[in-house]
């Protein structure tokens, strides 16, 4: 009779062991496959360019970083992005293919602006079709969380 409780208990705390253990496992994928910072660093610059091929300056350059605002204001921006693409290179149509990220975990824009942390680089490559040809750009793009939103910055030092 002690011997069958016994058995009986291992039972259970096997079968408590194992539910805890596949709980523990789910939220682990579910973390590191959903909540990943490298993951939502590329999902804010596909977004990014989603509303630069849609030609949508104004809402782009919502998701820039601080830094990157204080260098064109939306207004300059809107107009200088739609003034060279559409104009001066009579692009018709672009689609944009992403790189793998890769984490920083400190970076600067350029010499003169602050360090920042945990930084992550994209690389992109912009591939134009228009009046002049078929042409690509290379670009690395930069993504910093602020305030909990993922922003967008170039690199400027050349």
């Amino acid at each position: 009779m002690y011997r069958y409780r016994m058995i009986q208990r291992l039972k259970i705390i096997s079968y408590v062991a194992i539910i805890v253990l596949s709980i523990l496992l789910i939220i682990s994928f579910f973390r590191s496959h959903f909540f990943n910072p490298e993951r939502e660093a590329l999902r804010a610059v596909v977004t990014f360019y989603e509303l630069e091929t849609a030609g949508n300056f104004g809402e782009s350059w919502e998701m820039f970083h601080p830094l990157m605002k204080e260098r064109f204001s939306r207004n300059h921006y809107i107009q200088d992005r739609a003034h060279v693409f559409l104009n001066h290179f009579g692009v018709e149509t672009f689609a944009v293919s992403f790189g793998k990220p890769k984490h920083y975990p400190e970076w600067q824009m350029d010499q003169s602006s602050p360090l920042l942390e945990d930084v992550y680089k994209i690389p992109i490559i912009m591939t134009f079709k228009g009046k002049y040809g078929d042409f690509a750009i290379h670009q690395d793009v930069f993504c910093h969380k602020v305030d909990g939103e993922w922003t967008i910055l170039w690199s400027y030092d050349w």
